[in-house]
């Protein structure tokens, strides 16, 4: 029980930053459909920097620079739909859909040409930081806590306190609901939208390294983040673009990807003699089930995924 607890928080804790960063892009009136990508660059900018300097520095300065390794290469990735979207009106669908595909494809090219410059016959995709993973963890009665379980709670209480108590959060919104009203009284809307869209980069790049960091101690970049991305996406609708809902979300979905880990060590599921395949399908399941009952009552931005025009007004 304690191990499915566990589990749950950890993904729970990758689905919350996640689903949170794709909620500041879409109250900006910005659909990020490129977490995916994002979470890749972010998990490669993390797993790189425990790469390199796995043992050179603390393990206090190493997650320090492991958050600021993914934050900053998920920042700079979420560039590409800033300049593409808001800069160029560019469908935003569409450049979420390729920001996806390139993410998994320039990840897994990069590492593929750092390892063989390193050893020529190892032309593998993958990362290894089965030392550095340590300095993420904290051994409190045998539960490992997660540093980013933490981390997404803050992030939580965070963006609750910026998007409902701050001006810079209400302005936000205003420019995901009516941009042309909040352009009428002196608001930037290419600049807030652009804020939004970097928001989101931090915080999926986050999610990323997150995810990596969750159960193993090596990552295969070719494989990407197994969908994590979209599941956040539909977090983020079951939570109706609201944090706290978001947070309870994210713990029901958690708790059936965490069952794929763990569901061995309970008797009764055992019994059931259900494929272990079936246990990593369920949280996907959940999320078209969810998404079927509740999307009509669904209440996203009303300008999300219109590309602003200042002489429409």
């Amino acid at each position: 029980m304690l191990l499915l607890v566990q589990y749950t928080l950890i993904f729970a804790s990758v689905l919350v930053l996640v689903a949170l960063g794709g909620c500041f892009s879409e109250h900006s009136g910005v659909i990020n459909l490129g977490l995916e990508g994002i979470m890749v660059i972010g998990a490669l900018g993390g797993a790189l920097v425990m790469r390199y300097m796995t043992g050179l520095v603390s393990p206090a300065v190493l997650v320090l620079l492991v958050l600021l390794g993914a934050v900053g290469l998920g920042t700079i990735y979420s560039a590409l739909l800033g300049v593409a979207s808001i800069r160029f009106r560019a469908d935003q669908t569409l450049v979420g859909t390729a920001m996806n595909m390139l993410g998994v494809a320039a990840a897994t090219v990069l590492v593929k040409a750092i390892n063989t410059a390193a050893d020529p016959n190892d032309v593998s995709s993958t990362i290894k930081y089965v030392e550095a993973k340590k300095a993420f963890l904290i051994n409190v009665g045998g539960f490992e806590l997660n540093w980013f379980m933490l981390i997404a709670i803050v992030a939580l209480v965070a963006s609750a306190i910026v998007l409902y108590r701050t001006r810079f959060g209400l302005r936000l919104m205003a420019c995901g609901e009516h941009p042309q009203a909040a352009d009428s009284v002196g608001i930037n809307v290419h600049k807030m939208r652009w804020r939004g869209v970097l928001i989101s980069g931090m915080l999926g790049g986050l999610g990323g390294i997150c995810y990596i960091l969750a159960g193993v101690s090596e990552w295969k970049f070719e494989n990407g983040v197994a969908g994590f991305g979209f599941l956040a996406l539909a977090v983020m609708i079951f939570g109706q673009w609201k944090p706290w809902r978001i947070g309870l979300a994210a713990l029901l979905f958690g708790l059936f990807r965490a069952l794929s880990n763990v569901y061995f060590g309970f008797p009764v599921l055992m019994a059931l003699n259900i494929p272990g395949s079936i246990y990593n399908m369920l949280p996907y399941i959940i999320s078209l089930l969810v998404l079927a009952f509740t999307s009509k009552k669904s209440r996203a931005p009303k300008a999300e995924g219109i590309p602003y025009d200042k002489g429409q007004r």
